[in-house]
């Protein structure tokens, strides 16, 4: 299965900036940036994220507030403070052997940066991985993570999968299956979570947020210090 998967990224390979660099801080953003974020929306907000600390360095040196106004519009704002504490550490002492001593870095992240930036022989596997492992019966080896991320983002879909266009259809052991629907995740509209996003955006924006439960977890969560204000 694996030359077929090879073949078939060869000709289909998504084109995406943070597959043009091994440089691991770069590979650390995007891949933060892509744990709760779709690809599209990510693309053009990692850019813009890079043009303002091209560096680990640099985002080091910036204050945490800056760069939780920068995320805003991502979602799930903690990623930037766990992002940001990440780079303070790597900018002090380097990168540590084991990436998931990492603030927000956990086995997954690990090894996404340790093969894509770092060559290391291991394979991350995220939700799409996983899938086409447990329909093929495939382990496939470190070589073909982002082969499979493609397979599993547009052809091994999770409810209906394209068995048609797939490059390994003709050895697959669920060739041809549907599944459940998973379960969805809940609103964002009228949520908590919508909530405290409005608050932060309030504080970003320099207004003065009204919702005191909402600036209380985002205090509790380290988006904003104990008066109320973005963090330096």
């Amino acid at each position: 299965m694996r030359e077929q998967l090879v073949a078939w990224f060869k000709a289909h390979a998504r084109a995406l900036p943070w597959r043009e660099t091994r440089d691991p801080y770069a590979v650390l953003v995007s891949e933060v940036m892509l744990q709760q974020t779709q690809v599209d929306r990510v693309i053009p907000r990692y850019k813009v994220f890079l043009e303002r600390w091209p560096t680990i360095d640099a985002l080091a040196a910036a204050s945490a507030g800056d760069v939780i106004a920068e995320w805003q519009g991502l979602g799930y704002n903690r990623r930037a403070v766990n992002l940001h504490r990440a780079a303070r550490v790597v900018a002090a002492v380097g990168w540590p052997e084991d990436l998931t001593v990492l603030p927000g870095v956990g086995p997954y992240t690990a090894a996404a940066i340790g093969n894509f930036a770092f060559g290391h022989d291991v394979l991350p596997v995220d939700t799409n991985v996983r899938r086409v492992q447990e329909r093929t019966g495939e382990p496939f080896d470190a070589s073909c993570a982002q082969a499979l991320f493609d397979l599993g983002a547009t052809i091994c879909l999770a409810r209906v999968p394209r068995c048609g266009e797939c490059p390994l259809a003709e050895l697959c052991r669920s060739r041809g299956r549907r599944y459940e629907p998973l379960r969805r995740q809940s609103r964002f509209e009228g949520s908590f979570r919508q909530r405290r996003a409005n608050a932060l955006r309030d504080v970003v924006a320099g207004r003065e947020p009204r919702d005191d439960a909402a600036v209380a977890a985002l205090v509790r969560d380290g988006l904003l210090t104990a008066d109320g204000s973005l963090p330096q």
